[in-house]
């Protein structure tokens, strides 16, 4: 049912950040547990109601402009296909029963690069459920914008993601990581210890069949559960699966290394946990490289120039490196490095050289520090 607050007559400004994936590799759509921080880039939505009861969508990085009417959204293409992200909004929020009662100019302005994995479409789609919630007073729960999210992804944009990116850009605090129990849709925060830092290294490479790669994926970890539960037919969700069950997948042992990626992984997830609670990071670091190798080796969603830019990164462990993995769905897009104060630009600087020397032909690596940043919130 359509529950409202007292609705907006003026402009509503909001801001959803951009998000790193600290562990839990395609754990969140299995059922495990993910860790990832907001960081404080990210996407800014403004609002202004029409009275002539038009809808357009504009950013300030494209030069299309979306015009049509709120309630009658068709995917987009070509240009406009970002717009997809505030449609699917608009279209999952209309079946859940909160019907936009009017037009509105909807824009967006970014500081996060793109290309960088660092969920921009999350952050629009927090944003603009934001703006859309308090300029039509709709009463939505953190939990349940989240979950409207990553619907309006699944169905409306076509991305079979978990809940990851959503849950981190709404539930994001400062200094902070989002822990996010898929299976229970639950959400909590874990506090970083002080001196920490994050350097996104963006390979600039992305594989041609990124979006059918991840998809085959997802595929793949149904198909292991599928098997699984002949075994075991209350077995809810892949991560549940023990070790000593993976015996029934030999048959293919390309679905049998991704159920055992995905089980390790979230072991690795609590793992970690317990770890920065203790404060002992060289068991952080040592995590988050294992789970780069697993990456690799079992569920082979990297790159070679994803590994060549961790097995660097690996040998600055010395210098300020905490640790490193791919971030993200993988198959290309960028590596997160998790340091202290001790690395400086000057070194991630070093880290591309190197880069370049071992790797002539590929294209320059592009570098971004960043830090923990607030989750979705509204503007003056």
């Amino acid at each position: 049912m359509d529950s409202r607050r007292q609705v907006s007559s003026s402009a509503v400004r909001a801001a959803s950040p951009g998000r790193v994936e600290f562990i839990g590799n395609h754990v969140d759509y299995n059922g495990g547990r993910v860790l990832g921080a907001a960081l404080n880039l990210g996407i800014t939505a403004t609002a202004i109601p029409r009275t002539d009861g038009r809808l357009t969508i504009s950013s300030r990085g494209s030069p299309a402009i979306y015009e049509g009417i709120p309630g009658d959204n068709e995917p987009q293409s070509g240009q406009l296909s970002w717009v997809n992200y505030p449609l699917g909004i608009m279209a999952v929020l209309a079946e859940a029963g909160y019907v936009l009662s009017r037009g509105l100019d909807l824009s967006f302005t970014s500081d996060l690069p793109s290309g960088a994995g660092l969920s921009s479409s999350a952050a629009i789609e927090l944003a603009t459920m934001e703006v859309l919630a308090v300029l039509e007073g709709f009463e939505l729960s953190r939990t349940e914008k989240v979950l409207l999210a990553q619907r309006a992804e699944n169905t409306f944009v076509g991305v079979p993601c978990g809940i990851l990116d959503q849950a981190v850009s709404c539930f994001g605090k400062e200094d902070h990581l989002v822990c996010i129990d898929c299976a229970e849709t639950t959400f909590d925060t874990v506090p970083l210890p002080p001196g920490l830092h994050f350097w996104i290294f963006n390979t600039n490479c992305k594989h041609s069949l990124v979006d059918s790669l991840y998809a085959r994926r997802h595929a793949e970890c149904r198909e292991a559960l599928k098997w699984l539960r002949k075994e075991d037919p209350g077995l809810g969700y892949l991560v549940e699966a023990g070790r000593e069950a993976l015996h029934s997948l030999n048959r293919d042992p390309d679905i049998r290394r991704r159920a055992e990626h995905v089980i390790e992984e979230n072991s690795r997830v609590s793992a970690c946990m317990e770890a920065l609670e203790r404060g002992a990071l060289d068991t952080v670091g040592d995590l988050l490289f294992a789970s780069h190798a697993s990456s690799r080796d079992l569920f082979e969603n990297s790159t070679p120039e994803l590994d060549a830019l961790v097995e660097i990164l690996e040998e600055y462990r010395g210098s300020g490196v905490v640790g490193a993995r791919l971030t993200g769905g993988g198959f290309g897009g960028a590596v997160m490095a998790l340091t202290t104060d001790a690395f400086t630009r000057d070194l991630a600087d070093k880290v591309v050289a190197v880069y370049g020397e071992r790797h002539s032909k590929a294209p320059t690596p592009g570098f971004l520090h960043v830090v923990t940043g607030e989750g979705t919130r509204l503007l003056d």
